[in-house]
Order: C-alpha cells, then sequence, then structure tokens
C-alpha cells in the first residue's frame, strides 16, 4: 500500500489550514531563496581547476599571540 491520490490532498488541506493561504507563497519564496544561496555557496566553495592550490611553507613559524592589552577597571568588572 502506498501513498495515493487523496493521501496528497489530505495532507496538503491541513497544511492550508495550519498556515493559511497567505502565508504558503512567502514560505516557498523563502525556501527556495535558501535553496539558491545554498548552490551558491556550494560554487564558491568547489575549487578552480585551472589554479594550481597555494603553495605553502615547510617549516611554518609559529607566531607568539601579541601582549593583552590592560583591562580598564570597568571591563574588568564581571557582570553576574
Amino acid at each position: 500500500m502506498g501513498i495515493s491520490f487523496w493521501h496528497i490532498v489530505i495532507v496538503l488541506l491541513v497544511v492550508l489550514l495550519l498556515f493559511g493561504a497567505g502565508k504558503i507563497p512567502r514560505l516557498m519564496k523563502d525556501l527556495g531563496s535558501g535553496i539558491t544561496a545554498f548552490k551558491k555557496g556550494l560554487k564558491q566553495d568547489e575549487p578552480a581547476g585551472d589554479q594550481p592550490p597555494a603553495a605553502q611553507p615547510a617549516n611554518p613559524q609559529i607566531q607568539s599571540p601579541a601582549p593583552a592589552a590592560e583591562k580598564k577597571p570597568e571591563e574588568a568588572v564581571r557582570r553576574t
């Protein structure tokens, strides 16, 4: 037994009752823009085939962190 046409119709009616007719187009628009942004992010993460990867030094030097600046008395007080 699979999903029939009537099952889909009932689910769509329940969604229509829960969200209302005004919110459904806005939800679909937001879903579409989210998918578009996701695909755009995937394209930015893909490495370009023409460019070789950046050369990294064999022995990177470890840099010490900069000394911390003295805190002002107002910043030193912890808020609870």
